[in-house]
C-alpha cells in the first residue's frame, strides 16, 4: 500500500511494549509497511496486571484479540469507591454488561503477560528484530536508525513507542529526567480463596485514603480466581537504580494501620509485595519532529489512577494508524492530525490522574475539567479510537 505521501513508505517503531505492538498490528491490518524494533532480547512474560477500561477493550476487538483476552480476563461487576476508615461507599458504577451495552466493550482486568501473549501471536506478520536499543536518530532523506549493537536502519516513517525513558523523545526534545512523584506502589497478587467473606471481590474497588497518596485498590484477575492488591502511599525520596524491587509487608501494613478492617484484610492476606517507585512527566506542547511521532508513555506517562496508561497507548496507536493509512496528502498532514486528536485528550487524562480526584464521589456526574476536556466516564469509557472522525 502506498504511504501517505503516495510511495510505498516503512513505519519503524522503536519499543514492542502495549503501544507500539498494538500500532504494528493495526498498521499491517491497514496495509502498511512496518519494522519493530525491540531492544529486549525476546518477549518475557513481565508484569502483573492490566487493567483495561472498556475504551482499550473496544480498540483490541478491533484487532480482533478481544476473544482471547476474554478466555484469561476478569470482568470486574462494578466500579466502587470507598471511605478509607468508615468503608462508606461514595460511588459505584455497574460495568460488566452494563459496560457492554453503553460502551459497547466491558472492562477486563487481566495479567500483563496474556495481554502480550495475545499481542504477540497477532504479530506473526510483523518484521520484528530483538536486541535492538536505539541509540540515536538522524534526519535525512530517510531517518537514519543506530543501535547499540552497532547496526542501523533507515525508514520513512518513526513511532517512537519506547516508553519513559524514550530515546525518540530524547532525540525530538534533548535529555531531560522523569519527576519522581514522591508515591510508591505496592503490588501483590493474593488467591482470592484466602479472603473468603470479604465484600464485592468481583469489583473494581478503590479504597480513598486521607490523602490523595494513599489509597488501595483491588480488582480480580485469572476470571476471579486471583485478586490483585495495588496500594499506594507516599514517600519523600527514592534512592534505587531499579523503579521496582521487593518491597517489606511489615511496612506496608503499618502505612494502612488505621484503614477499615476490611481494607487491612486484603494486605494481611499477602506475606511478600514489590514495590514501586512513579515517575511521571508534564504534558507536551508536541509529539512529533519531521516524519517522527510519539505515543504511549513516551509522550504521555501518567499516574495509575485513573487505570488510563496502557488504554491511552492503545487508543494512540489505534488513530496513528488510521491517520498513516488514511490518505493524507502528506506525512506531516497525517502525523499533525494524530497530534491534534489524541493531545488534548491525553493532557487531561495525565492531569486528571495526577489530581487523583476522579470518581471518588459520583460515578456519573460530569468532574471539573482538565485542560481543554472534561473527563467524566463516558468520555473516557467511550472513546472509540477506530471511529473517531480524522478529518
Amino acid at each position: 500500500m502506498s504511504n501517505v505521501a503516495g510511495t510505498r513508505a516503512v513505519v519503524g517503531i522503536a519499543g514492542a511494549g502495549i503501544g507500539g505492538s498494538t500500532a504494528a498490528i493495526a498498521l499491517r491490518r491497514l496495509g502498511v509497511e512496518v519494522e519493530l524494533f525491540e531492544q529486549a532480547p525476546g518477549f518475557a512474560r513481565v508484569g502483573a496486571d492490566i487493567n483495561l477500561t472498556p475504551n482499550a477493550v473496544r480498540a483490541l476487538d478491533g484487532l480482533d484479540i478481544g476473544d482471547t483476552l476474554r478466555l484469561t480476563a476478569a470482568q470486574p461487576t462494578h466500579r466502587i469507591s470507598r471511605t478509607w476508615d468508615t468503608g462508606v461507599e461514595t460511588s459505584r458504577i455497574e460495568m460488566a454488561d452494563h459496560a457492554v451495552e453503553r460502551y459497547g466493550a466491558p472492562q477486563l482486568t487481566i495479567h500483563r503477560a496474556d495481554l502480550m501473549h495475545a499481542l504477540e501471536d497477532a504479530l506473526k506478520d510483523v518484521r520484528i528484530s530483538f536486541g535492538k536499543k536505539l541509540e540515536s536518530v538522524a534526519d535525512g532523506d530517510r531517518l537514519h536508525l543506530q543501535f547499540a549493537d552497532g547496526t542501523s536502519r533507515d525508514v520513512d516513517i518513526l513511532i517512537g513507542a519506547d516508553g519513559i525513558h524514550s530515546a525518540v523523545r530524547t532525540w525530538m526534545l534533548g535529555p531531560e529526567q522523569p519527576e519522581f512523584t514522591g508515591v510508591v506502589a505496592y503490588r501483590a497478587l493474593v488467591d482470592t480463596e484466602r479472603l473468603a467473606g470479604l465484600p464485592n471481590l468481583d469489583a473494581f474497588t478503590k479504597w480513598w485514603g486521607p490523602n490523595p497518596e494513599t489509597q488501595i485498590v483491588t480488582f480480580p484477575l485469572d476470571r476471579g480466581r486471583t485478586t490483585f492488591v495495588f496500594a499506594t502511599t507516599p514517600q519523600p525520596e527514592w534512592a534505587d537504580e531499579s523503579w521496582t524491587r521487593p518491597g517489606d509487608v511489615r511496612e506496608l501494613r503499618a502505612a494502612y494501620a488505621d484503614f477499615h478492617p476490611e481494607a487491612r484484610a486484603l494486605l494481611d492476606a499477602r506475606d511478600d509485595v514489590l514495590i514501586s517507585a512513579l515517575y511521571v512527566r508534564d504534558p507536551l506542547a508536541t509529539w512529533r519532529r519531521g516524519n517522527a511521532a510519539l505515543l504511549g508513555d513516551a509522550c504521555h506517562p501518567m499516574m495509575p489512577f485513573m487505570a488510563q496508561g496502557a488504554g491511552q497507548a492503545i487508543e494512540d496507536a489505534i488513530v496513528l494508524s488510521r491517520c498513516l493509512a488514511g490518505g493524507f496528502a502528506s506525512t506531516a498532514e497525517a502525523l499533525d492530525t494524530y497530534q491534534s486528536l489524541r493531545l488534548p485528550r491525553t493532557s487531561a487524562i495525565q492531569v486528571g490522574s495526577r489530581g487523583n480526584s476522579w470518581l471518588k464521589a459520583s460515578g456519573t456526574d460530569t468532574q471539573e475539567p482538565a485542560g481543554e476536556l472534561a473527563i467524566d466516564p463516558d468520555t473516557v469509557y467511550g472513546y472509540d479510537a477506530w471511529n473517531v472522525p480524522l478529518r
